[in-house]
């Protein structure tokens, strides 16, 4: 028997996925790391994570607060992408917007570690100027990009946390529609999208993440880490263009060479 090398992660061919009802239609196979996600648009969900202007537009929060968004244009894009093949499959598109009400209230005060640690509050703090600023709801900073608006038939789920399944409407969201797989997308990968894809797992949800379609916070040393616990710890790895050929090949457009990297 051959030793595996330290710190890789196993693989196989053999597709996974939620277990269908006899009957249920023949499952589509998305090809991912490590390896195949068999699902249905009708039991899945793409998961847009804080497309908002605080984490993706100059000016916004994490631009103020020195952090490089200089990829999230890239990203925006085969987010965009991904919604349209999702809407075009039938597939339900959940956006999540994180923040909190004007006052603060929801962000808790110094008896709770989000004061200490959300960098958005942080900055404030340091910058007076800026007070209220910040991910308040109803401001600019709070609101979805202009690409990223939602369509009839999309849900928004607020959260005041960087996992979208806490003290949200999420999963019941999910479950009440027969949802067992979620596709993921959005900023930061290290952060909000990685939050809530663990929690993800916990709760039983089969998640794929689209590596080119999220962004970190931190550099890309950061990215490629939040890449291998996901492939690794909780759930699978996929990209943009292997999401556009499984559910809508017209929305496909690179060439067979650059998809054979993820297979």
């Amino acid at each position: 028997m051959t030793t595996p090398a330290r710190n890789t992660t196993l693989t196989s061919n053999t597709p996974v996925g939620a277990p269908r009802a006899p009957g249920a239609p023949a499952p589509l196979v998305l090809p991912a790391r490590p390896e195949p996600l068999a699902l249905n648009a009708s039991d899945s969900a793409l998961i847009v994570v804080d497309m908002q202007n605080a984490y993706a537009s100059i000016g916004g929060y994490v631009d103020s607060a020195g952090f490089d968004i200089s990829g999230a244009q890239g990203t925006i894009a085969s987010i965009s992408r991904s919604i349209a093949a999702a809407r075009a499959a039938g597939m339900l598109v959940v956006f999540l917007q994180n923040g909190w009400d004007a006052n603060y209230v929801e962000a808790g005060g110094p008896g709770s570690p989000n004061w200490h640690k959300s960098n958005a509050l942080k900055t404030m703090r340091a910058r007076p100027e800026l007070q209220g600023k910040f991910l308040a709801k109803g401001g600019w900073d709070y609101e979805l990009i202009e690409q990223m608006k939602p369509q009839p038939g999309d849900i928004v789920v607020p959260k005041t946390r960087y996992s979208g399944f806490f003290n949200s409407t999420l999963d019941s969201t999910l479950r009440s529609r027969g949802i067992r797989h979620l596709v993921f997308t959005g900023i930061a990968t290290n952060v909000c999208v990685e939050s809530t894809l663990r929690d993800a797992f916990h709760l039983e949800y089969f998640a794929v993440m689209l590596e080119d379609a999220t962004h970190e916070l931190g550099g890309p040393a950061i990215q490629k880490a939040s890449v291998y616990n996901v492939e690794t710890f909780f759930g699978w790895v996929s990209t943009t263009e292997h999401f556009c050929s499984t559910f809508a090949p017209s929305l496909a457009t690179r060439s067979a060479p650059a998809e054979a990297a993820v297979a």
